[in-house]
């Protein structure tokens, strides 16, 4: 079982990885849920990961808020992303939106440039802000583009995620191997025991999650 712990900033990744975290996701201003942190915090948290093994997926978002952003924002994020994965980052986490749908020509750039890194692709929880026929559609999507998983509360961030496993598990027979479906959000040490047993998926996030 993969434990994703998503981190702030670099300080509580050393003592994270010590207690069993397997990936980090790394941005910053998780209070909007995770923006892009700045250049040295991205280049002292690879290098002590690196050493330790410990891939490393970065926020690239511009901004809270919305998912919907204009062709400024997108164009910094790409820039962002380029950034990122130059500095030898494992991947990228980003979404966008443009109403209730996909920003299909800002992903497919984004995977674009992920390939040419070859790194991996997350979807972060714009995909929640989907309604269920659209979130079946943005599966179908994503993994044509080449994303390796989307992260999801399964509905509301207002409902504990046990409320939301239900949907998460047809999420997950839905995406069918296709893409890995990462449940997140209020995933603690206390919960994820009782959540694996009814989703049985190989992956979780969480910033209490470890």
């Amino acid at each position: 079982m993969k434990l994703e712990f998503c981190a702030e900033n670099f300080t509580d990744i050393p003592r994270k990885i010590d207690q069993g975290a397997s990936r980090i996701e790394l941005c910053d201003n998780l209070a909007q849920g995770g923006t892009t942190p700045s250049y040295g915090v991205i280049e002292h948290s690879l290098a002590y990961c690196q050493t330790r093994g410990i891939p490393v997926m970065v926020m690239a978002r511009c901004r809270g808020g919305n998912f919907n952003y204009n062709q400024w924002e997108k164009q910094i994020m790409l820039d962002d992303a380029k950034v990122i994965l130059e500095l030898g980052a494992n991947g990228l986490v980003c979404g966008g939106l443009i109403g209730k749908q996909l920003d299909t020509d800002l992903l497919e750039s984004l995977s674009r440039l992920a390939k040419t890194y070859q790194a991996e692709l997350t979807f972060h929880m714009a995909f929640d802000q989907l309604t269920k026929d659209q979130q079946l559609l943005a599966i179908d999507q994503l993994a044509q583009m080449g994303f390796q998983r989307i992260l999801t509360h399964g509905g509301s961030m207002d409902a504990p995620i046990m409320d939301h496993v239900e949907w998460l598990s047809q999420l997950i027979d839905y995406a069918s191997q296709r893409i890995v479906i990462m449940p997140g959000g209020g995933i603690t040490r206390d919960n994820l025991a009782d959540l694996h047993a009814r989703l049985q998926v190989n992956e979780y996030h969480g910033s209490r999650i470890v």
